[in-house]
């Protein structure tokens, strides 16, 4: 007879969902969440300056198996934006804005 556990709450079972990871040096004291499920959210978090030091944006779908690093994408939004709203970009998302345009 085969044992079978009650699955794992915080993984979502046969849901179809792309979530976003923010990859970021930061330091040990800080503890912030990286994983999101919108990309607009993600995209405020970094405006926002929830993350210090920004290296990489990654998405991956947990149904469909894929990941792709949109790095570049969100960075031209970023750039985009602060154009838009007429403001200059934060200091803290300028290397990572740097590097991906």
């Amino acid at each position: 007879m085969i044992e079978t556990s009650a699955p794992d709450p915080t993984v979502p079972y046969g849901a179809d969902q792309t979530l976003f990871v923010v990859i970021d040096r930061r330091d040990q004291a800080t503890e912030i969440p990286i994983e999101r499920s919108d990309i607009e959210v993600t995209i405020r978090d970094l405006v926002a300056g929830c993350f210090n030091d920004p290296i990489k944006v990654v998405s991956f779908n947990t149904l469909e198996h894929w990941m792709k690093d949109i790095s570049t994408e969100v960075a031209g939004e970023i750039r985009a934006r602060c154009d838009i709203d007429g403001i200059e970009l934060p200091d803290y998302l300028s290397d990572f804005v740097e590097s991906h345009t």
